[in-house]
């Protein structure tokens, strides 16, 4: 059975003046039949299975999915974070951002899985998490076409092809494309040992 996002957030008005709870999912994506209540919705949809990103910011040539991403990028450059937790004080270039962290301090949880009933602090966790039920891959790499249910493997994986290592050992300048591996290899210098056999200590 597929899985179906459940947002226990206020409902917001649609395009047309109606509350989108009760506007119909008449538009279909020809891709992976996923229904949206909006023709814009379903435009952006369709930008995960095609990789287009029209939005491009003028400071770094970044390219973006979305114009909320663009702009939020273009306050990275100018260091503007005008979103300010009350609680620990952190600054933020989004909204969004924002929201987020403040559930970290209430732990508050707003988007419920109807599959498993697990529920999530943000909405973009619990996408990748029915994509675990749905088996859903909308990243596609454009140099193998192996598909990824989640952004941020497809970046990780995009490094086999680029050779990129962001990052670096401050000891002895060695790279790595990946965050775990440089983690692994920092311990080689502090001669940390953080996994114990149970069996002979």
């Amino acid at each position: 059975m597929a899985a179906r996002a459940e947002c226990h957030q206020k409902q917001v008005e649609g395009e047309n003046g109606r509350r989108e709870k009760d506007s119909p999912r008449t538009h279909k994506c020809g891709e992976c039949g996923k229904k949206f209540r909006f023709l814009s919705h379903l435009k952006r949809h369709v930008r995960t299975h095609t990789g287009e990103k029209p939005h491009r910011c003028k400071e770094c040539s970044k390219q973006f999915s979305r114009l909320s991403a663009l702009k939020r990028q273009i306050r990275t450059h100018a260091g503007e974070k005008p979103y300010r937790c009350e609680v620990c004080i952190r600054q933020f270039g989004g909204l969004a951002d924002l929201k987020r962290q403040m559930r970290t301090h209430t732990g508050e949880k707003l988007y419920k899985c109807e599959e498993c009933s697990l529920s999530f602090s943000a909405l973009s966790d619990l996408k990748r998490h029915v994509r675990t039920h749905t088996g859903e891959k909308p990243y596609r790499c454009e140099e193998c076409r192996r598909q990824f249910s989640d952004s941020r493997n497809l970046k990780r994986h995009m490094r086999t092809h680029t050779g990129e290592k962001p990052y670096k050992c401050e000891v002895c300048n060695m790279q790595f494309s990946r965050l775990d591996n440089i983690k692994k290899h920092a311990r080689s210098h502090i001669g940390e040992k953080p996994y114990r056999c149970e069996e002979c200590s």
